[in-house]
């Protein structure tokens, strides 16, 4: 495929071609909507002096789409300012605006009201689901059209959707080639990409004509099966024409070298600049693994932290990215190809190492070292040259370049050997970048295969090494530098000459706080005959608060609660709970009301069917509200048909899960008869479910899972149930128990969306000077004024059973959750920093604090500043 606007863009074999030239691009992705607007020319600037020259940039949905119908487009919201600004700054731009972005955002991206649609189904190719996309393409892709490359911006490529092969996307051409449509009416005329995110190209894309797959890898780093692994991926590309676009993987650049060794064109490490997710907007539910919450700080280690600070992982960024400089259209060419048997060393290294066989001649070779401890390899005789020792720096790729010609680049003669990497040549000479000690060996033109090897000291920041390499009448001019002291595009290094680092900020605590007289809500509930989904009541993210009387009931079942449920019976506090939408039992105590409040922590970015609330589209709230009025033990009398494995005729009856065969891992299923009626629910809790289980309910096929072992029956539902398992000796009981349901009904209920809160944290309010800790009462909410110091800070927060929320610039900064046996796992970044940003810090935050029961008293103890450049 290939794309000609003004002859400036292409897609070839090579990748991505821009004004004509061909060359290996390295993108960082990049979110506007992680940052403040006052700091996307620094970051955009951050990321260009890195040497990489595109960025990835999500463009999420309900970002932009507050409520149904509403847009906004304004402030830190408006993304053809940012567009601009990286166009200004010389970087290439892959759009990416879903409708899905996944990206461990609040629902990747689907606005949480599309559910509520009856009949919509999310990311499928029906009327009512499409309809919703097309409004919201309609009002991004307007934005990409007009910047694309070669039209006075810079968008080289718009990607459809994202990691569609995780979905059950049931007719995934008709879907795919629905947005294509879409993007093409609205004038885009760049490649379309699409992304796998585990490998199958037809899932990803449908194989819709004009639509180029590209691929996600996120392997160890330490894997030694990447190279087969990539190249399989690159063969099968280089069979339709079409080159190896990595759009998202892991962000160590010794995995990096390691793709394109093995063919990459396109290598996007995901996230390389980090970011921070201000308000509601982390998701649940990351990577497929239940129970997990995303922290706000979005950072998984890349070379720029959520607050703009460079890292490492810069000084290697700059050096690969000048290493596809020098090499250019020789490398954007290559072929990859096995190289076993280049190689000996006693570290771990890759099952099967990749070389790249240059255009124009000449090869690269990656020797990986996976190991933790320094070590060497040895380079077998090859081009005329003997075995030649190496050293292999911990968890590194060491590029061993061959045979280069030099004429490309003004020079005589053939670079035989270098092991350092070759980051610019030209007349004046060549020059490398090393760690430590290196090879080098050049040839004169016509003077045979053999060549001398030089061996290069290390160099030392700020002090290279220089040396001449005379072959006959020809002479080289050759600088080794210290990998800090290559330069990127701006001329700049990273972190500093010799001597300039400085010492980490200090902490500054802070003791002293304005007690608010402010109350936590507004007390206006409505009358709702059974709880409404948050989502229900205009919540989308937020809090949603419930009471009702309890008069007469003992035992309560709650269905689908989800995200944070704080739970109050007749005033007592009860643990708080990350629940994710599994059946749980509720012991009254004789209480006589309920209060109840949910906090939406985000919707879930993945589909995860082990959890209720784990589903994409799953609502939040507190779910169903059932009084337990009934219990059967139905863990008897169960009939046992193994299909082949045994005659069975007649069935025998067991327990449930208690036949016992030499067939382990085969099918087998139970059945019985329920006693139920017409007029309850009823709910059956099937205990020791190995994993998960399909259960037939009147021929009707549903999933149970050992995290929600539960199947909630409607009236009349239920009296012939199956359960089908491996048979797995030993893996049920000790009982099966049927309950039987009245649903509580008469709830008062009052919504507090996310904006509904910012409101209530701008509230002037009379206040009380006060000093930490502050000390409260299981179930109590208070609010506090800090002052703060000037500029960018991360702020901690100590104490017990306490959560909290920060507030500053009409902005919601995070949330924190501090020693609490019921906190949940946090995945991501840093669970206990808030980032205020240098432009929004205007002396103080408002903080809102929730004691939580447990163990130990609630209190806020301090809070700790450090300043960040930002």
């Amino acid at each position: 495929m290939t794309t000609d606007l003004d002859a400036r863009l292409g897609l070839t074999s090579s990748g991505l071609v821009l004004d004509g030239e061909e060359r290996v691009l390295l993108c960082a992705s990049l979110f506007y909507f992680r940052m403040p607007r006052e700091t996307w020319a620094a970051r955009l600037a951050q990321v260009r002096a890195s040497g990489y020259t595109v960025i990835d940039v999500y463009l999420p949905w309900n970002f932009h789409e507050l409520a149904p119908g509403e847009w906004d487009f304004d402030g830190r919201r408006d993304v053809g300012a940012f567009l601009d600004l990286a166009h200004e700054a010389g970087l290439a731009v892959i759009a990416r605006p879903g409708p899905y972005i996944c990206s461990e955002w609040d629902g990747g991206a689907l606005p949480a009201w599309l559910p509520l649609t009856p009949g919509l189904g999310l990311r499928q190719a029906e009327p009512l689901y499409l309809e919703q996309v097309r409004r919201w393409f309609d009002q991004a892709l307007p934005l990409l059209a007009s910047r694309q490359h070669g039209r006075g911006g810079s968008v080289v490529a718009v990607q459809l959707e994202n990691e569609l092969d995780f979905f059950d996307t049931a007719d995934r051409p008709a879907y795919v080639r629905a947005l294509r449509d879409m993007a093409l009416a609205h004038g885009i005329t760049v490649p379309l990409i699409a992304c796998a995110g585990q490998g199958d190209t037809s899932g990803a894309t449908g194989d819709v004509e004009g639509v180029v797959p590209a691929y996600n890898f996120y392997p160890s780093d330490t894997s030694v099966s990447v190279e087969p692994e990539v190249r399989r991926y690159a063969d099968l590309l280089a069979g339709r024409d079409l080159p190896l676009l990595v759009t998202e993987t892991n962000r160590a650049h010794v995995t990096l070298r390691r793709l394109l060794v093995s063919g990459a064109g396109l290598l996007a490490p995901y996230l390389q600049a980090s970011g921070y997710d201000f308000g509601f907007t982390p998701s649940t539910g990351n990577w497929g693994d239940p129970g997990g919450f995303m922290t706000h700080d979005y950072d998984f280690g890349g070379y720029l932290s959520p607050v703009g600070e460079p890292r490492p992982e810069m000084v290697e960024a700059r050096v690969l990215a000048a290493v596809t400089r020098t090499l250019g259209h020789r490398l954007a060419r290559a072929v990859p190809v096995a190289a076993d048997g280049a190689y000996t060393t006693a570290a771990p290294t890759s099952a099967s190492p990749s070389r790249l066989l240059l255009d124009g001649g000449g090869s690269l070779l990656g020797v990986t070292n996976l190991g933790a401890d320094a070590a060497t390899a040895v380079l077998l005789a090859a081009d005329g040259l003997p075995d030649l020792t190496v050293d292999l720096a911990p968890r590194t790729c060491a590029f061993v370049l061959r045979d280069l010609p030099m004429s490309g680049y003004g020079l005589p003669g053939t670079l035989v050997l270098a092991t350092a990497d070759l980051v610019a040549a030209g007349p004046d000479g060549i020059e490398l970048a090393a760690h430590g000690p290196s090879l080098l060996a050049l040839r004169a033109d016509g003077t045979g295969v053999g060549a001398d090897v030089v061996a290069l000291d290390a160099p030392r920041p700020d002090a290279p090494v220089t040396t001449t390499v005379h072959d006959g009448s020809t002479t080289w001019h050759v600088v080794v530098r210290h990998p800090q002291d290559v330069a990127g595009p701006d001329g700049t290094r990273y972190p500093a000459p010799a001597g300039r680092a400085t010492a980490p900020a200090a902490a500054t605590p802070v003791t002293a706080a304005r007690l608010l007289d402010l109350p936590a809500r507004t007390g206006r509930t409505t009358a709702h005959d059974l709880p409404p989904a948050s989502e229900e009541v205009g919540v989308h993210r937020g809090r949603t608060h419930y009471a009702t009387d309890l008069t007469g009931v003992t035992t309560l079942l709650v269905a689908g609660a989800a995200d944070i449920v704080d739970l109050a019976l007749d005033g007592r506090a009860l643990p708080s709970v990350a629940r994710f939408g599994a059946t749980e039992l509720v012991d009254v105590d004789g209480a006589t009301r309920l209060d109840a409040t949910v906090e939406t922590w985000g919707h879930p970015n993945f589909d995860d069917t082990r959890l209720p609330a784990m589903r994409m589209g799953s609502l939040r709230g507190l779910g169903q509200v059932w009084s337990v009025v009934g219990s059967e033990n139905v863990h008897a009398l169960w009939t046992v048909d193994g299909g082949e494995q045994w005659a069975g005729d007649p069935a025998p009856l067991r327990t449930l899960g208690g036949w016992s065969s030499t067939r382990v891992g085969l099918p087998v299923t139970y059945r019985r008869r329920l006693d139920v009626d017409g007029e309850h629910s009823h709910a059956l809790r099937i205990d020791g479910i190995p994993g998960a289980a399909r259960v037939t309910v009147d021929g009707a096929e549903r999933l149970v899972t050992a995290l929600d072992p539960w199947v909630h029956l409607a009236p009349g539902e239920g009296r012939e149930v199956a359960v089908t398992v491996p048979h797995t000796p030993g893996a049920f009981g000790p009982t099966t128990t049927l309950l039987r349901l009245a649903p509580v009904r008469g709830w008062q209920v009052e919504g507090q969306s996310d904006r509904d809160l910012l409101a209530l944290a701008a509230t002037p309010a009379a206040s009380t000077p006060v000093t930490l800790p502050l000390t409260l009462d299981p179930g109590d909410e208070r609010w506090l004024d800090l002052d703060v110091p000037a500029g960018g800070c991360s702020i901690r927060f100590e104490g017990t059973h306490v959560r909290v929320w920060a507030y500053a610039h009409d902005e919601l900064l995070g949330r924190v959750w501090l020693d609490d046996p019921a906190r949940p796992r946090f995945t991501g970044g840093d669970p206990g920093r808030i980032w205020l940003p240098a432009g929004w810090n205007g002396g103080s935050i408002r903080v809102a604090v929730r004691a939580t029961a447990g163990p130990a008293a609630p209190a806020l103890v301090a809070v700790l500043v450090t300043p960040t450049e930002e």
